[in-house]
């Protein structure tokens, strides 16, 4: 899979100035994004957030899932810190796609878990691939991160790549009553580090 950079403009937030990278996919023409903060061609690690797009909790605010209070929260993290970047990846629904990840929803309002949902409908408990992301931290002079995630997977898939994770920075935030399923089923089948406690919320 190959990728090429096409163009980048800045992008005021409510956490401040980010300049905004866009990617495409060169056989798919799928487009994804990077939002960047303060000097990145250094030597020093980049705090770094790799965001598979959610567009109902991203841009919905649905509290299903914890995906837009995460995307929030490591905003909100690199401003405080003035440096660092967030990969936007255009694979909704861990890969599946939103007209499947409503009938994965639909699955799971009838008692299935978000991964018996996955399978239910065909796929892979988790579709996601990461092989863009050499390319794009190439592009961006990124030569080691520190991956803000609670997805140990999420760590060595891009070690594999051969991209250096210095260091896991937990990231968990966006509990409600509605996702503590859905929380417990990422702790107990998909491997992710979680607790019954948040180490923050996601900051407006």
């Amino acid at each position: 899979m190959t990728i090429r950079f096409v163009e980048s403009s800045k992008l005021p937030t409510p956490w401040g100035m980010f300049e905004m990278h866009g990617f495409e996919e060169t056989d798919t023409g799928k487009e994804h994004l990077v939002l960047t903060m303060g000097d990145l061609d250094t030597d020093e690690p980049v705090l770094a957030r790799i965001h598979s797009e959610c567009l109902t909790g991203d841009a919905l605010f649905s509290l299903r899932c914890d995906c837009g209070a995460q995307l929030q929260h490591a905003l909100h993290r690199i401003a405080v810190e003035g440096r660092g970047a967030v990969f936007y990846l255009r694979q909704e629904g861990r890969g599946i796609g939103l007209l499947n990840k409503i009938r994965a929803y639909k699955l799971q309002d009838c008692g299935a878990d978000t991964v018996e949902a996955n399978e239910q409908l065909g796929f892979g408990a988790d579709m996601r691939d990461y092989s863009i992301l050499k390319a794009m931290l190439d592009h961006l002079h990124i030569g080691s991160i520190r991956l803000m995630t609670n997805n140990p997977r999420k760590v060595k898939a891009l070690e594999d790549l051969g991209v250096k994770v210095v260091e896991r920075l937990p990231h968990q935030t966006g509990r409600n009553p509605h996702n503590i399923k859905y929380l417990s089923t990422k702790r107990g089948k998909l491997g992710h580090l979680l607790n019954d406690e948040e180490e923050g919320g996601a900051e407006p």
